[in-house]
């Protein structure tokens, strides 16, 4: 049986698809999505915790690269083979290069569900290549603007790093590591039962909102948008690979595959719209979490991780 936090997905897509009343109030679903980013910032610090001196630079480093190559690579196959404008190709670049943080909470407990070994510095995955996207593609779209419109002036790049850096998610996930890597275990167990007894639950509540969400946002198909909707289907399954190769090369455990695999298969739903729609006011959102939320979360979630997996512990055999 797959983990039991994924039932609540399907138990929230299934309300929607039947029109069901059911829904989660805009302040519990906030409330739900910070606790769960300060609490994945604090898993991740407390893991790291007196374990800092065996953290690889180089390995940070290819992380960090990764989140540049992804969107930059997507772009033309968006720009010129799914056919979108200019302002879409570089917002759901963004989003697919960025990284969902419900899909990493969902293959963390896949991870603690399957005992698998994971590396203490795996949480910050989530952290590095949350930004990078965000930051090239902006910048991209600024350069191009720039480069139709000589008017426009590039002094207000550094605005698209601060965007990106002041982001909510950004300062919880960023603060938790600190805070959990500052204070350990012991610091931390007043704590511990509410926030990390509580993970699952509050992961399964954040699912839940996340399958009625899936089901608003998907029915009925804008079927016109037929190649988006393809690229939202296969592009999970082509970056896993990507991700999967990159911690064979990385030489990481299986654990640590797995999250980076389901990282690199991922879109933001949550970073990556608040930060395009701030700096690209007339790209079109609602595309972007057509893709990502509507399509992508529910492939990698249903589908994409359980095969992930699959596909590590054949080659870690081989």
């Amino acid at each position: 049986m797959p983990d039991i936090v994924i039932a609540f997905f399907a138990l929230g897509l299934l309300a929607g698809l039947i029109k069901s009343d059911l829904k989660v109030p805009k302040a519990t679903y906030e409330t739900l999505t910070i606790l769960l980013m300060l609490t994945l910032g604090l898993k991740g610090g407390m893991a790291l915790h007196g374990e800092t001196h065996t953290l690889q630079i180089s390995e940070l480093i290819a992380i960090i690269a990764l989140g540049f190559i992804i969107p930059l690579t997507l772009y033309p196959i968006l720009r010129k083979l799914i056919c979108l404008e200019q302002k879409e190709a570089i917002s759901i670049a963004a989003h697919y290069g960025s990284v969902s943080a419900g899909t990493f909470a969902v293959v963390l407990a896949m991870v603690d569900y399957s005992d698998l070994p994971l590396r203490p510095e795996t949480t910050l995955y989530l952290v590095l290549l949350e930004l990078p996207a965000i930051i090239i593609m902006l910048w991209l779209h600024r350069h191009l603007e720039a480069k139709k419109n000589p008017q426009i002036t590039t002094a207000s790049h550094g605005s698209v790093l601060h965007e990106a850096l002041t982001s909510r998610g950004v300062v919880l996930l960023c603060g938790g590591v600190v805070i959990g890597w500052l204070y350990g275990t012991e610091g931390m167990a007043p704590l511990t039962p509410i926030l990390m007894g509580g993970f699952k639950t509050l992961l399964a509540l954040f699912l839940l909102e996340m399958g009625i969400s899936t089901a608003k946002v998907c029915f009925p198909l804008p079927y016109k948008q037929w190649r988006l909707l393809a690229f939202a289907a296969i592009a999970p399954f082509v970056l896993a690979w990507v991700g999967i190769g990159l911690g064979f090369m990385l030489d990481l455990p299986s654990g640590s595959i797995l999250v980076l695999a389901g990282l690199s298969a991922s879109a933001s739903y949550i970073a990556a719209p608040a930060a395009i729609k701030a700096a690209i006011p007339d790209a079109n959102i609602g595309l972007a979490m057509l893709a990502s939320l509507g399509i992508t979360f529910p492939v990698n979630v249903l589908v994409g991780l359980p095969l992930y997996q699959i596909w590590i512990e054949k080659l870690t055999l081989n």
